[in-house]
């Protein structure tokens, strides 16, 4: 089909989550025009989902402490963290806070702050934390967007970028029951992680992974596919909701069957206790048994595994705990003296599209940040450096596309061929697909599981494509959103398939990504996976990081 331009900007910015919110006020207070777009409403992704108490930021305690932390982030990362982005990071962190502090935007401090709890997942000691509030979050953000003169597109779904002339564009979306073309001089993807691959996830639903096949079209890269973060979440008496992993020391396992979940296991307690460091689950320590553990009862029996805690944890729970269950028994009705299941869900993403320290990627014009990326983490992520993530790149993306959107401005009536196709029985094929990710690539990985998920993906790609030409639909709506569902579908499935080629190549276990046929780590796989589209298939190799 052919598109005109419906509408036109300086900066579009697709996503509305902490990264993609922190983008366009950026690039608007540059006094670039900006269109802040999102699949679902403004404030969204995995930000503001609502199965969390509020998002945790960390940052150095002081600039001496910048240099131990980037060095702690390379650590945790085990060599897979970019150096120089983690440099940029690391000293972005409190400039930012300063930032929406002036804003407006109220920290929470811990009142205990010298309780192990504060501690940040992975981490050694205690840093700067703090934690927003999303109400407070969302009335700042709001007027500030007001302010400014941004315009926001709810439920305005990216399905491709146009790039002409070696230049990013536009981008066509799916908005009110249409196929449009929006017009801009640069573009910034911050449209989250891919957690919505997999059946249980601790993600809202516009987080679908779809993104990071669109960037790949364009012509970006991807890095770290393989690392995400798996973290226990409550399957019932509520569902999707995530686990305070600090209650581990404190808690009681039982499986299906009654039993301890360690039972036999030496030193069953100590597990626990390392357990309760951190909340993703990691192969490099030894606590990595409870994960385990915990994976293959969920999957012999999918209610999970029953969690109580002891009575002295009930009648005198650490500050970090008590804050927990105090919004658990206002927002979801549940105290911690009830029984509850938990289970293992994806979460963030611990890499995305390769960006350099301008947030750019290789296509000019084309800009990343937040969940969507990669780089700045490594195989296992310190907790609290998600939010700080979206609170530095965001930024930086945002002046980076104004910049360049000043030196490229907007092509006026622009227009562009828009080839796709629809399908039916979409919903169906989507939780095949979530089902093998979900068994295939979230915990323990090996190489028959991953051909196997592979060899699925084609089946289930080969019956997408019997479909229905883009050039016989009709104006209605309807025709427009199933054309849109299978242009994510589609999306999705190419971003499966770069997960599990890279995790298939990666044949070792290094920090988030377990590979039960390989569980040590290897040093000579001690380089990044870097993963690109050329003619259309994918790509993987080892991308060694400059001075290594």
């Amino acid at each position: 089909m052919n598109l005109t331009a419906h509408a036109a900007c300086d900066v579009l910015v697709i996503g509305a989550g902490l990264a993609g919110i922190r983008a366009a006020l950026t690039a608007a207070a540059e006094g670039r025009t900006v269109i802040l777009a999102s699949s679902a409403n403004i404030f969204s992704g995995s930000s503001f989902f609502p199965g969390t108490w509020g998002f945790g930021l960390i940052g150095p305690e002081n600039q001496a402490d910048e240099a131990d932390l980037a060095a702690t982030i390379e650590r945790i990362g085990c060599d897979m963290a970019d150096p120089k982005l983690v440099q940029t990071f690391v000293s972005g962190i409190q400039p930012a806070i300063a930032e929406i502090k002036a804003q407006g935007i109220h920290l929470h401090r811990a009142a205990n702050a010298n309780e192990r709890e504060f501690i940040p997942c992975f981490d050694h000691k205690h840093r700067d934390w703090n934690r927003i509030e999303a109400e407070n979050a969302r009335t700042v953000f709001a007027q500030r967007i007001a302010e400014l003169g941004i315009e926001t597109r709810p439920f305005c779904e990216l399905l491709e970028i146009v790039v002409q002339d070696g230049l990013v564009r536009g981008a066509v979306v799916h908005e009110d029951g249409q196929i449009r073309l929006i017009a801009c001089g640069a573009l910034v993807l911050a449209s989250g992680g891919f957690g919505g691959l997999f059946k249980h996830r601790l993600t809202s639903d516009d987080v679908s992974g779809s993104v990071q096949s669109i960037a790949l079209r364009s012509g970006a890269e991807l890095v770290n596919l393989e690392f995400m973060q798996i973290m226990p979440g409550y399957l019932s008496p509520i569902y999707k909701i995530v686990f305070n992993e600090k209650t581990f020391r404190f808690a009681q396992l039982m499986d299906s069957f009654d039993l301890p979940l360690l039972l036999g296991m030496d030193q069953g307690q100590d597990l626990l206790d390392e357990r309760a460091g951190y909340g993703p689950f990691t192969s490099r320590l030894k606590s990595r048994l409870v994960d385990l553990a915990l994976f293959k009862a969920q999957q012999a029996d999918p209610s999970g595994v029953t969690v109580t805690y002891t009575q002295d944890m009930i009648e005198h729970p650490p500050e970090l705990i008590r804050t927990y269950f105090e919004w658990m028994a206002k927002a979801k009705h549940l105290s911690m003296s009830e029984p509850a299941k938990i289970g293992l869900f994806a979460h963030a993403a611990n890499g995305g599209i390769r960006i350099d320290t301008t947030a750019a990627t290789r296509v000019p014009g084309l800009f990343a940040c937040g969940e969507a990326t990669g780089g700045m983490h490594g195989a296992d992520r310190i907790g609290g450096l998600s939010t700080a993530n979206g609170l530095v790149f965001g930024g930086i993306a945002g002046r980076s596309a104004a910049q360049f959107a000043a030196e490229n401005p907007v092509q006026q009536g622009l227009g562009c061929t828009f080839e796709a196709t629809a399908s039916t029985d979409l919903a169906d094929m989507l939780t095949e697909l979530r089902e093998l990710m979900y068994r295939a690539a979230l915990v323990i990985r090996t190489k028959k599981g991953l051909e196997q998920a592979l060899a699925q993906i084609d089946q289930i790609t080969g019956r997408l494509q019997a479909t229905v030409p883009s050039t016989s639909l009709t104006e209605k709506p309807a025709d427009a959103k199933s054309l849109a569902a299978s242009c994510r579908l589609k999306d999705q499935l190419m971003t499966a398939r770069a997960i599990l080629t890279a995790a298939t190549l990666r044949c070792e276990s290094r920090g988030s990504h377990f590979r039960g046929d390989h569980p040590e780590q290897d040093p000579a796989q001690s380089s990044p996976i870097v993963v690109s589209l050329q003619g259309g298939s994918i790509q993987v190799r080892f991308h060694p990081l400059a001075g290594t």
